[in-house]
């Protein structure tokens, strides 16, 4: 903490001085050697690169970025060398400093966000005082010690914020946000954050941003996520900006990936194992808009004969003349999705070394898990999706807890698949099979029956023989 309060003070002395060198700033503030690193791989990150130009020197980077914004780049690099790098915390201790660092991080990537069309002054000013809006209960964690260990064990025991607080000032007699204030104070940290922490509901754009943003950013990082609280946050944003609801829902998603960009760039990965994924965002961020869409999505792909026959006419086109393998896979696979009326389908190719089968194109339903998880291992005896490259055969797998097929999936592909089952075709290029076509219904939880499962078969096989006449 000494150290971050001698950092905050030279900076707030090179601001009141207009005669200050830029070149101070650079000998005045990044004497340590790590830290300057630290700084200089921010200002060269994809967040705040400004051209092509390689930074090289802090007092460069003040230049191109503003005093300010370099400020608060400077401050943020000492803070996390100052509170992550104590090697004298307990476990239990270092995690709940863990946590809440990572919920400052978010908070001040969505406190940003919010104010996007204000100018950059504004938006690095409400940045700032997100991040160190905790600062106290921060430095409180951070010293360590027989009370922290106490403390921490004290309030895991608690359920209810409100006895959380009044525990803590029993122990402390204080508050964190009162040793936040104290310290801001002292330390000259501005305006923005003092007025949050003595009014946070004061109606300035300011000051109304870090406050959504903090709660918004302690809904997202707890383990157990509450749906109804982030909607009520996200309604009350949105009013606030006069923007839609379902627009600034989606703005919550993405800065969820800008914020792993920027721990990764102060090099703070520890912090990202206690930040949102995009994922875990979309899980709870479903509306019943959103689900309407969903029901809508599943009434549309029933069988089409227009489509159907609109997709084979184009394959058919592709068997005389080479066609990229992209477009002949995905006109098939379209046909398979909208004509046949499926839910999801997709190729899986053999992987170079010959022992996997690995998602490479599909659509429809749940895209995201099945490129991510839904890998098949070649090593398998009787594995069914083996069965289909060897004997070059298209599959049916009415049920795949059944026990004809039970012992050809595993229990893993199991809850993968669709229960009511999913058809396989193998991808033959010129007489080599390089992978399977997939298809099932997991979404609606519909079986196939033998007109689908021909159509699908149909499909594939033309499929193949534009692939085979693209590559001679």
């Amino acid at each position: 903490m000494p150290a971050l309060c001698s950092t905050v003070g030279t900076l707030e002395k090179l601001a009141r001085d207009d005669k200050s060198s830029l070149s101070i700033l650079g000998r005045s503030v990044m004497h340590d050697n790590a830290l300057t690193a630290r700084i200089l791989r921010v200002v060269n990150s994809a967040i705040y690169s400004k051209g092509n130009t390689q930074i090289t020197t802090v007092s460069r980077a003040a230049v191109i970025l503003g005093f300010d914004c370099l400020r608060n780049i400077c401050i943020t690099a000492k803070l996390l060398s100052s509170l992550l790098e104590n090697k004298n915390l307990s476990p239990k201790v270092y995690e709940r400093l863990l946590k809440l660092m990572a919920q400052a991080f978010q908070a001040a990537v969505l406190a940003k966000m919010m104010l996007y069309e204000h100018d950059e002054e504004v938006q690095e000013q409400v940045f700032i005082a997100a991040l160190l809006h905790h600062l106290g209960e921060s430095a409180f964690w951070s010293s360590g010690g027989e009370l922290t260990e106490q403390l921490d064990a004290e309030l895991n025991k608690l359920i209810h914020v409100k006895d959380q607080h009044a525990l803590i000032r029993k122990r402390l007699g204080t508050t964190f946000s009162q040793l936040s204030l104290g310290i801001a104070k002292n330390w000259g940290l501005g305006e923005v954050l003092i007025k949050s922490l003595t009014n946070p509901l004061e109606k300035t754009p300011e000051t109304q941003s870090i406050f959504i943003a903090n709660q918004l950013s302690e809904v997202l990082t707890q383990t157990e996520q509450d749906p109804e609280r982030f909607e009520a946050l996200i309604a009350q944003a949105s009013e606030m900006l006069g923007v839609d609801a379902k627009k600034f829902r989606k703005k919550v998603i993405r800065c969820a990936s800008a914020t792993h960009k920027l721990v990764d760039a102060y090099d703070a990965k520890a912090l990202g194992n206690y930040l949102p994924t995009e994922d875990s965002l979309k899980r709870i961020t479903e509306s019943e808009e959103d689900e309407k869409a969903q029901e809508a999505d599943k009434l549309v792909r029933q069988n089409d004969a227009s489509i159907e026959l609109k997709k084979l006419k184009q394959l058919t086109r592709f068997t005389v003349a080479k066609t990229d393998f992209n477009l002949i896979i995905t006109t098939a696979l379209e046909g398979i999705l909208d004509g046949v009326g499926v839910d999801r389908c997709g190729i899986w190719l053999v992987s170079p070394c010959r022992k996997k089968l690995q998602p490479r194109i599909v659509l429809g339903d749940d895209v995201e898990t099945m490129k991510r998880e839904f890998s098949v291992s070649l090593t398998e005896l009787n594995n069914v999706f083996k069965q289909c490259l060897v004997k070059r055969e298209n599959i049916w797998v009415n049920d795949p807890n059944s026990k004809t097929w039970r012992a050809k999936l595993g229990d893993y592909h199991r809850e993968l698949v669709s229960p009511k089952g999913f058809v396989l075709c193998p991808l033959v290029v010129s007489d080599k099979v390089i992978g399977v076509y997939y298809a099932d219904r997991v979404t609606t939880l519909r079986k196939f029956d033998d007109e689908s499962f021909d159509s699908i078969s149909h499909f594939a096989q033309l499929a193949n023989v534009c692939l085979s006449v693209s590559t001679r």
